[in-house]
């Protein structure tokens, strides 16, 4: 009798590869551009022209210019993948920290480290506030990982405050402060870098353990 495992996936149909690969290359020529200009020098119809798609088209691939520069979720996934499937032994702020570390190995050294993750988007108040609400999507992404892992239908208040505590780590390597730190280190910034996320990860470790030890049945923080 045939499994699941002997029915081969079926291959995207031809529409859904075109759509793929437009949203592929608005992604990559967005990217291009705020790189190049900046992202408040850019407007979504030059976006869309170097993409060869009309102003209607991009809007329907993406809500918002804000989207765009926050579309790609393999930090988030890589988090979450790690955190679900770490050994035993490995804390939950150490699997963050090798996920950040990951990045930082397989990120070109002249990109300015983790820190290209939403770099040349300058300092537009439309990026901040996405950026934001990007951190509380993360932050609920954990949150549920943790409430799985402890048996929990949902966050609870422990879960939740541990999952903020871990999505610190990642923010706090775009940070202002952690930006100029590692700019202290001329030539040097990927390992300070990687310096000051082995600090984040100690830190937090000492702070999380009793909120994440499920042994404990007090309903108190």
């Amino acid at each position: 009798m045939a499994t699941d495992h002997d029915i081969p996936s079926p291959c995207p149909s031809l529409r859904d590869r075109k759509k793929a690969a437009t949203r592929a290359a608005i992604l990559d020529h967005a990217e291009r551009l705020f790189e190049e200009r900046g992202y408040d020098q850019v407007t979504g119809a030059e976006i869309a022209d170097a993409a060869n798609i009309s102003v209607k088209t991009l809007f329907v691939y993406f809500r918002s210019k804000e989207d765009l520069a926050f579309a790609d979720t393999w930090l988030i996934d890589a988090v979450v993948d790690t955190l679900s499937r770490r050994p035993s032994g490995t804390s939950h702020a150490q699997a963050v920290g090798e996920v950040l570390n990951q990045a930082l190995r397989t990120l070109n050294p002249d990109s300015g480290g983790l820190d290209a993750f939403h770099r040349g988007f300058g300092e537009s108040e439309a990026l901040r506030s996405r950026l934001l609400r990007m951190w509380a999507d993360y932050e609920d992404a954990i949150a549920t990982v943790l409430a799985r892992e402890a048996s929990l239908p949902a966050p609870d208040p422990a879960i939740r405050l541990a999952a903020t505590q871990l999505i610190g780590i990642i923010r706090s390597c775009t940070s202002d402060e952690v930006r100029e730190y590692v700019s202290g280190f001329p030539g040097e910034e990927t390992d300070a870098l990687r310096g000051w996320i082995r600090q984040a990860v100690e830190q937090v470790d000492n702070g999380l353990t009793r909120f994440l030890d499920r042994t404990s049945q007090s309903p108190g923080i």
